[in-house]
C-alpha cells in the first residue's frame, strides 16, 4: 500500500487540502460511483469529544444551503484519480474506540445534490430548444467548477414565442432529468482528474470506448477478483411502441422499434427475447425520423441489464482502479459471462493498509461478442 495515497479536500464551496488534525483523525472512507441515481461517499473520523472539528461541521451543516464541499482522490502508481466531488448531506456522532473519543461519520452525495436545493419554477426559456435550456440551467453552477457537456438531441424544436414559451417545473435536477427522459438521454455529474472540476453530461447513453484491463476470475496466479457471480434476467426488457401521426390525415400509427443503436451496441451474443411492450405516446408530435431515434434510444436502454455480475476486486493485483461508466473485459467466469461488460457501479473502500473495490457489471445478453479479450 506504500504506492497508494488518499487525498482529502474539504471546504465551503471551494475544496482545500485538509489540515493535519483531520488527517490524524481519519479512520476510513467509502465512495459509491453509480450510473443510475446519485453517487455518494462516507467518511469516518475519530476525534476527541471536545474537538473543534465537531463544532465546525455542525455549524456548516446548520446553514440554509449546506455547502461543505468534499473531494476524495486516490493516487496510485503516480496517477491521481478523483473518486468523487460532492457535498456533505448528513453527519452523526457515536461513541469511539476509547473513552473521551467520538466517532464522527459524514455522509454525502455528488454535486447533483446542489442542483436539488432550490426551486426555479419561475424560469422561462423563450425560443430555446431543450439542449440550450440545459446549458442555461447548468451555467449558474460554474462557480463549483461544473463544466456542461451537453449533446444536442434530435429534437431541434425551437418553440415560437408567440405560440409557446417553455417554463421550468420544479428544481433544476428534476427538470434536467425530465428533459433527458423525454428524448431517451441520460444525465450525470462525473469528476475529472483535476480537483474541483467536474463534468455535467446530458446526452445519449454511450456504451462504447476504451476497454479497461480484464477482470480475471479462476485463472490461478492471474486471478484479481473474488466472489464473482453472474445472473441472467430478461424479464425487464421491453419493445418500445412509438406513435407516429400522419400530418395530413391525423391518423396515428404505432410501430415497434428494435434494440439497434450504434452508441449502445450489443455486448452479448444472445439478447433476451421478450414480448413485453411499452407505449411511447409523446413521439406523435415529432417527425417520423425523430420519433424513430427516440424509440431506438429507449429500446437500447431496455435490456442493458439482462446480464449482471458482481464481485470484489483486488486493487493491487489489478494494478489500477476500476471506474464506473466504462467498459471492462471479463475472463475465467465461464462461456456465458466472459467477454466485455459495462461497469454499472463501483464502491471503493479505503482505510489504513487496505483498499478494496466492490463492483457491479451489466450486459445485454449472454455469450461474448468477441473471440478473446486483451490480456
Amino acid at each position: 500500500m506504500s504506492d497508494i495515497v488518499m487525498s482529502l479536500y474539504i471546504g465551503p464551496v471551494a475544496p482545500v487540502p485538509v489540515s493535519k488534525a483531520v488527517i490524524n483523525a481519519f479512520v476510513s472512507c467509502e465512495v459509491r460511483s453509480v450510473t443510475e441515481g446519485k453517487s455518494g461517499f462516507q467518511l469516518v473520523f475519530e476525534v476527541e469529544t471536545n474537538s473543534p472539528l465537531l463544532t465546525v461541521f455542525m455549524l456548516a451543516s446548520n446553514n440554509p444551503i449546506p455547502m461543505v464541499r468534499t473531494v476524495i482522490a486516490v493516487e496510485m502508481n503516480g496517477q491521481q484519480n478523483v473518486l468523487i466531488d460532492g457535498v456533505v448531506t448528513e453527519h452523526s456522532i457515536n461513541p469511539g474506540s476509547a473513552p473521551g473519543i467520538s466517532r464522527m461519520t459524514l455522509n454525502g452525495e455528488d454535486l447533483s445534490r446542489v442542483l436539488d436545493y432550490l426551486d426555479f419554477s419561475f424560469m422561462r426559456f423563450p425560443a430555446m430548444p431543450d439542449f440550450a435550456r440545459v446549458n442555461l440551467v447548468l451555467a449558474k453552477y460554474a462557480f463549483l467548477g461544473l463544466i456542461p457537456k451537453v449533446i444536442p438531441s434530435v429534437l431541434i424544436d425551437v418553440p415560437v414565442p408567440t405560440q409557446r414559451i417553455p417554463s421550468q417545473q420544479g428544481k433544476d435536477l428534476a427538470y434536467i432529468l425530465s428533459l433527458a427522459e423525454r428524448v431517451g438521454y441520460v444525465f450525470y455529474i462525473e469528476p475529472t482528474d483535476i480537483v474541483g472540476v467536474s463534468e455535467a453530461y446530458w446526452g445519449p447513453d454511450v456504451r462504447i470506448g476504451k476497454v479497461q484491463r480484464p477482470l480475471n476470475d479462476d485463472l490461478d496466479a492471474n486471478r484479481n477478483v473474488s466472489g464473482m457471480t453472474g445472473t441472467f434476467n430478461g424479464q425487464n426488457a421491453f419493445i418500445p411502441l412509438i406513435t407516429i401521426q400522419n400530418p395530413q390525415t391525423k391518423v396515428p400509427l404505432t410501430i415497434p422499434v428494435p434494440s439497434v443503436n450504434p452508441l449502445n451496441p450489443p455486448l452479448g451474443l444472445l439478447p433476451p427475447i421478450t414480448l413485453n411492450t411499452e407505449n411511447v405516446y409523446e413521439t406523435a408530435k415529432y417527425s417520423p425520423v425523430q420519433a424513430a431515434l427516440i424509440g431506438l434510444a429507449k429500446a437500447a436502454r431496455s435490456a442493458v441489464k439482462a446480464v449482471t455480475m458482481t464481485g470484489s476486486l483486488d486493487v493491487l493485483a489489478y494494478g489500477s482502479l476500476l471506474k464506473a461508466r466504462r467498459l471492462v473485459s471479463v475472463r475465467g467466469a465461464g462461456a456465458p459471462f466472459n467477454g466485455i461488460h459495462y461497469v454499472e457501479s463501483v464502491t471503493t473502500s479505503f482505510k489504513e493498509g487496505e483498499l478494496t473495490q466492490q463492483f457491479e457489471l451489466s450486459r445485454n445478453g449472454l455469450l461474448s461478442t468477441v473471440n478473446k479479450v486483451p490480456a
